[in-house]
């Protein structure tokens, strides 16, 4: 647990405020970054409603690695970690600042429990950069990120989401990033646009929507226990890790609600959700 002694060397660097929300956004495709859509419309009203933070720390499902890996660098670069895709979309630039600071105490407040490694190679990957852009057009929020650890269970990276809790308390918003139904193999190509579910993504999804909205995060920690269904939903886990850090950062008293709630293109779901204190 994180001592009160960190807490206090942690509180003189970000100044106290009111409980930030905490979000999970279903990316989806890498043109979300520079289309005008439904997904993307619903973004930049969350801009609209967000107070501006002192922070923002992305747990994105494009950043996996063997240990846990914080951005420390001044200038995070906009990584275009995707092919085949428009020239225009290769041209975005989101020069948001980093926080090295922040990246620090965080390794700090962590430890001896979690031991994170400054990085000075990553930057901000499409997971992150393409709906962050919507949010904070402006790009003048500083922004981190936070690495999958390939090695955690999936109870692992929910516990220690849970110690990055007080963060909330010091203006920072912290975002997961993926999808919850996400099978890139068993995309409806003809239904791309298309809101639209196979059976088995439906049945996740909604049994998902409803543990989330129930608080029953212990389920969907066991989601390789719930059947065919899921194991088509969520074949690997990377973009439904960043599920669980938004859930480990909920406060009893947090608002849940459910913003583009749709599935696209047979096994994909857009479902976002933001935790919030009103």
């Amino acid at each position: 647990m994180t001592t009160l002694k960190e807490l206090e060397k942690f509180s003189s660097n970000l100044k106290n405020t009111s409980l930030m929300p905490a979000l999970f956004l279903g990316h989806g495709s890498p043109m979300n970054g520079i289309e005008d859509n439904e997904f993307v419309r619903e973004f930049k009203k969350l801009g609209q409603q967000l107070d501006k933070p002192n922070a923002i720390i992305v747990v994105s499902a494009h950043w996996e690695t063997f240990g846990t890996k914080v951005t420390a660098m001044e200038n995070p670069p906009t990584i275009h970690d995707f092919g085949g895709f428009p020239k225009e979309l290769y041209e975005v630039q989101y020069p948001a600042p980093g926080n090295p600071k922040l990246a620090k105490d965080i390794s700090q407040m962590l430890h001896p429990n979690y031991e994170v490694t400054l990085d000075h190679r990553w930057g901000l990957d499409h997971g992150s950069w393409t709906v962050v852009k919507h949010i904070f057009p402006n790009a003048d929020v500083p922004i981190i990120q936070l690495s999958l650890n390939k090695s955690y269970t999936p109870k692992d990276h929910f516990q220690l989401a849970q110690q990055l809790q007080k963060l909330r308390s010091k203006g920072v918003l912290i975002v997961g990033s993926g999808n919850m139904v996400h099978n890139l193999r068993q995309v409806a190509w003809d239904k791309i646009s298309e809101n639209y579910g196979y059976d088995w993504a439906l049945e996740a999804r909604n049994k998902m929507n409803q543990w989330i909205l129930d608080g029953n995060s212990e389920e969907l920690i066991n989601y390789r226990s719930h059947g065919k269904a899921f194991d088509l939903a969520i074949p690997t886990p990377e973009h439904f890790l960043p599920l669980l850090y938004t859930l480990g950062l909920r406060n009893e008293k947090d608002e849940v609600s459910l913003f583009n709630d749709v599935p696209l293109a047979g096994s994909l779901s857009m479902t976002s959700v933001k935790l919030s204190h009103e």
